[in-house]
């Protein structure tokens, strides 16, 4: 099983089983500030948990940073 995620294609056994779980994965130190689309559509925060994801789905994850 694969997802793509930023434009890189990761392998998984078994997939996450939604977007909360997959950022967890991905982002365990950040809890704010981050957006999500899954196959060209954003996800607001309050449905990943209920975003279930396929195989060869693709994801773009965009984190806030600070600076000027």
């Amino acid at each position: 099983m694969e997802l793509t995620i930023n434009h890189t294609t990761k392998k998984f056994e078994k997939l996450p089983e939604n977007l909360e779980a997959l950022l967890a994965m991905e982002l365990p130190e950040k809890k704010k500030g981050i957006a999500v689309a899954l196959n060209n559509r954003i996800i607001p925060q309050s449905f990943w948990a209920e975003t279930f994801l396929r195989d060869k789905d693709s994801v773009l994850i965009i984190t806030a940073t600070q600076g000027g």
